[in-house]
Formats: structure tokens, sequence, C-alpha cells
């Protein structure tokens, strides 16, 4: 890279989003913030243009544009505001905007990104949910468009150090890849009696033991939808078959997931657990900078704890699995359906032992009612809407199991 390249931040007031002005306020010679983005939190993001001083801001609420607007201009900030979906899009597809975090939670950052890969950016993807819903989609924008797309998620930039340095995301493996490995922590109520589940709190839930994250995502770590999720978006980032991915469980948190090869040779990615490290790498890419985020105490490791992943206790990553193989609009659904089982978690209306069972009866509903209408966004977003609606549906059911 040569002089700073503007960088747009997608939901820039979450986890990712901040971790991602963290690193690239240590490489003010590489990266200059270009944009930031929020969804509706109107005191984090006027916080953030203080701070970072973007050329452009929007907020997805048109309803937060106004208050946002006259807290910008109280601040004699020259950032200019935009609000709305087709100024998201805008702000991802930028002529000026040269790298782009994609960081926006769930469905809602598909079309920006997507906006992205159309205008060939070099893409950093955290948010995986709209791999799983069009991943063929997106990565055949990508080759179209010759955009770069590189993996924020802890365990898929894991994968991606650990594969040659020839990989490109969407492309076909070299040959010589047995599996990859995926780990997971097994969150909060690994070792919770089941009996013991369906007493579980919002609060509860939301408490990881070794990661800092949104209320979402920590929940789906603790369900492991989360693992599932990554499943599914590992197939799609790396042209891998469902029986070519295997998920184990290491509490530590260190080694954040690794490559089998054909020799018998093992490669694992290891670091603390903090998301700046993955950020860092692909912001760098190929290069290596500083994420702020200390190197391993090697003196002070004792031992790496792996067990398998016990499916009665999370039935999440069986559930993923059987969508991975259905293949169609089964993973859209799955993704839809557990965004819908989450809210109404947190909300208090569904019990956490539920969680995936209602997963399960919308993807059972979908072998015989949406159809598959290809690769369009509107076809997409077309199943999007349905299972969230057959979800929703199912929670209010009296017959219903929630």
């Amino acid at each position: 890279m040569s002089g700073p390249q503007k960088l747009v931040v997608l939901g820039a007031t979450g986890s990712v989003g901040r971790s991602t002005l963290d690193v690239a306020a240590r490489h003010p010679d590489r990266l200059t913030i270009w944009g930031l983005s929020a969804h509706r939190d109107v005191e984090g993001l006027a916080q953030l243009c203080e701070a970072h001083q973007p050329a452009h801001a929007v907020i997805a609420d048109a309803a937060c544009y106004e208050p946002l607007r006259q807290r910008l201009q109280s601040a004699g900030l020259a950032t200019q505001l935009h609000a709305g979906a087709e100024a998201l899009d805008a702000l991802a597809s930028a002529t000026e905007a040269e790298q782009v975090m994609a960081a926006i939670a769930g469905a809602a950052g598909l079309s920006s990104t997507l906006s992205a890969l159309k205008a060939g950016k070099r893409v950093l993807i955290a948010n995986k949910e709209p791999l799983v819903m069009a991943g063929r989609l997106m990565m055949a924008t990508a080759s179209q468009s010759g955009a770069m797309v590189l993996p924020i998620d802890s365990e898929h930039n894991a994968i991606f150090q650990c594969l040659p340095s020839a990989t490109r995301c969407g492309a076909t493996l070299q040959k010589g890849i047995a599996r990859i490995i995926l780990t997971a922590s097994g969150g909060p109520f690994r070792k919770t009696p089941l009996s013991a589940l369906a007493a579980v709190t919002p609060e509860q839930a939301v408490r990881h033991p070794n990661w800092s994250m949104g209320r979402k995502i920590s929940v789906d770590s603790a369900t492991m939808m989360n693992k599932g999720l990554e499943l599914i978006e590992a197939a799609v980032l790396y042209g891998l078959d469902e029986p070519q991915i295997d998920i184990v469980i290491h509490p530590e948190s260190i080694i954040h997931s690794m490559v089998e090869y054909d020799d018998g040779s093992t490669l694992a990615q290891l670091g603390n657990p903090d998301m700046r490290v993955p950020i860092a790498h692909a912001l760098a890419w190929p290069e290596r900078w500083a994420s702020g985020v200390k190197g391993l105490d090697w003196s002070i490791l004792r031992r790496f704890q792996f067990e398998p992943l016990d499916v009665q206790r999370f039935p999440a990553v069986r559930i993923a699995r059987d969508a991975l193989r259905a293949g169609g609009v089964a993973t859209n659904v799955f993704n839809a359906a557990n965004e819908v089982a989450v809210a109404a978690f947190l909300d208090g209306r569904l019990r956490f032992d539920q969680i995936a069972g209602l997963v399960e009866t919308v993807l059972t509903a979908a072998t015989s009612s949406p159809s598959d209408g290809g690769d369009e966004l509107e076809a997409i977003l077309a199943v999007d809407g349905w299972a969230r609606r057959a979800a929703t549906a199912a929670l209010e059911s009296p017959h219903s199991s929630a």
C-alpha cells in the first residue's frame, strides 16, 4: 500500500466497528477514516465523528437524521451527513472508499456489503449473516468486479492465515487440503446442567467468558448458532463441502482455527481473544501491522484443552449442517429464523432452550414452502422475509413449544 487509504466503517458504533477504529487510529500514515455509519445510535456516531472527523457519515434510520445533524453542527464538524438505506449503499460503493469494513449486524448489512463488492472494493467482512443468506451471490459479485474479500470473523481469518498465501476467498482451494477445524469456546453454558438451560436469562447469555461482543452474537455464541453460521460461512468462503468442516470445543479461545493438509500437517493460528488481531491482519494484508494487542505469554500457558462438541447440548450445529447439506434457500431460512428467535429470547418471549427448536421448525416448513428464486437480491430478500414471517407465526402459535 502507498499513502493513507480511505477507510469506510459500516456499523461503526458496534464492537467490531470501534475495534476497527482503534486499530486504524494507530496507523494514521496508512489509513484515514473517510466514512462512518450507524443504525440509530446518534450520540455514539456523533462522538466517533468528533474523534475521527470523517468526510461522510450515514445514519440508517432517517428519523435520527435531524438530531444528529444538529449534534454535528454544534460540534463545528464539516462531516457531510446522509440518512437511509440508499445513502448507506452509496457510502459503501463511493469512488473515494478504498477499504470497507462491513460490520453491520444481521441481514441489515447485506445490501451495503453487496454494494461494496459490486464496486470492486477491498471488503473486510465481519457480518457473517450476509454470507449465509447470499453467499453465492456475494462471491460471484466479487469475482465479476475484482473485489477483494477478507474475513474478519476470528475463525475464518485464522483459516485464511493458515491457507497458502495465494488463497483468495471465493476461489477453488488448492489441492492438498484435507479439512478445516473451527474452534469454539463452548460459551458460558458449556458445563451448565441441561435441565438448567430453560432458566437462562438474557443477562447470563450475553456474558461470554472470553470475548467482548454485541448482544445478538453473544447469544449466538451461547447457543452455538454462531458456530453453525460459521460452518456455512466457511463453505462459502473456501468452497468446501460440509464433511470437510469440523468443529471442536477449545475453552481457552487461544487457537482460533486450524487447517489440516493431506500430508498430515496441521497449521493453527493462535492469539489472545481480541478482535483487533484479525482486524489488523485484514486491514494490513498482505503486510502485518501492530494491532494494540499483546502477544501470547508462553511462560504462563500450560495447556490447551479440546473436547468434542455435544450435539445434545448444542443442537444448533446439527441444524446448520442439515441446512448446508440441503442447499437452496435453507441457509437463508436458517439465518432469518435465528434472528427472530434471538430477538424473541432477548425480549423475554422465548426460552433459551427453545431457540434451536424454533429455527428447526421453520427449516422443516421451508422444505415445501419458499422456492429457490435463484441468486438475485430480490429473491434472496423474499425468502428472508418468508422465513421471518414463518418464525414469528411459529413463535405466536398457541401450539408452539415456545
